[in-house]
């Protein structure tokens, strides 16, 4: 009976978690500036590392000795192209009744039109390992999906369409890996891996839906940051002279305002500074380069500037009074941000004499 009444009780819960078809992007996600999406396709998906190793696969995968945290049989590609740079995963959900091959082939035709090429493409079992289950199976073999979208980097919960998408049942499996340059002459890679959804249960609303995971890794060097760490004593005269000074020793992940550990040798210049010079009152300004949303970037970098007002008052016993966080976002560049080398100086934070 008791089981009867916690199955009763879970239903309800399961059924508003049932996937949906999708009609808007999942929050915070966005198309590449460089490609374009297949028309009626949404985002329901996204994570993305501004620096990270990715192995492009170029050749049918093999069996190994190995196994993968979910026990599989891991699959591996004799054939890969090593990358590391800007790693972003996407998965989108096509329309009703648009074929696996319909949306790779558009996706090809987008990136050979803009001079790039097709390195290598296979579809169902030639791909090699399994092409019929979800991600985050276990006990066969792996496949394709699990070395492009790892199960354990899906932050969706259960039944959402982001994870209905990556694992439910599959079919009709289609890989392509191209490699492209954008205007700015970054060389990218991409790894398109589409199937149709098979499910009749909690996530019957994409079945028979087409699905695109589209990973791409921009080759560009690790963001060179300009001075590491400025003393307080430079600090102090830049600001006495110009009313601000640009910090570049300040860290976060990126899309988060949590302060990352090696931005304690700046806030200690910061905290020597301003205890140097008890006058001394300042703006603390979060700025960002011009990738995303205007009016997200504008609060990102408000939260980022609040972390570290937090960290001078919480760590280091700066009064609140002299401290005030301001965030502008993309609104006052320092360099052009049409090549990465210009956003890199446009993501700081400077501390404004007020």
């Amino acid at each position: 009976m008791r089981n009867l009444l916690l199955v009763s009780l879970l239903l309800p819960v399961l059924a508003m978690a049932d996937a949906t078809i999708p009609n808007v992007d999942l929050k915070k996600t966005a198309d590449l500036p460089y490609l374009k999406r297949y028309d009626g396709s949404y985002i329901v998906d996204q994570v993305q590392q501004s620096f990270d190793e990715f192995s492009l696969p170029t050749s049918k995968l093999e069996k190994t000795e190995q196994l993968d945290g979910h026990n599989n049989h891991l699959y591996l590609p004799p054939q890969a192209v090593k990358l590391e740079g800007k790693l972003t995963r996407t998965i989108y959900v096509a329309p009703a009744e648009r074929s696996p091959l319909e949306v790779i082939r558009n996706y090809q035709d987008e990136v050979t039109g803009k001079s790039g090429s097709v390195l290598f493409e296979c579809k169902d079992e030639e791909c090699g390992g399994d092409a019929s289950r979800g991600a985050d199976s276990g006990g066969d073999n792996s496949g394709m999906i699990q070395l492009l979208y790892p199960p354990n980097l899906m932050e969706q919960p259960a039944f959402t369409n982001g994870n209905c998408s990556l694992n439910s049942g599959r079919s009709s499996q289609r890989y392509a890996a191209m490699k492209m340059t954008t205007a700015d002459n970054t060389e990218v890679h991409l790894a398109l891996l589409a199937y149709t959804v098979k499910d009749d249960l909690y996530c019957k609303a994409l079945n028979g839906r087409t699905v695109l995971i589209l990973t791409t890794s921009e080759s560009k060097p690790r963001e060179q940051r300009m001075v590491t760490v400025v003393p307080a004593e430079d600090m102090g005269k830049g600001i006495g002279t110009d009313g601000h000074i640009a910090l570049y020793g300040i860290y976060f992940d990126y899309d988060k305002a949590d302060l990352k550990p090696d931005s304690k040798p700046q806030l200690e210049e910061i905290a020597k500074m301003l205890k140097a010079d008890t006058a001394l009152n300042v703006l603390v300004v979060g700025h960002t380069d011009n990738q995303g949303e205007l009016a997200y970037n504008a609060d990102l970098s408000k939260r980022r500037a609040e972390s570290v007002v937090r960290a001078l008052g919480k760590e280091y016993s700066i009064d609140a009074k002299r401290l005030t966080a301001q965030g502008v976002g993309m609104a006052a560049p320092v360099a052009s941000n049409d090549a990465e080398e210009g956003r890199a100086k446009n993501r700081r934070v400077e501390i404004v004499k007020r």
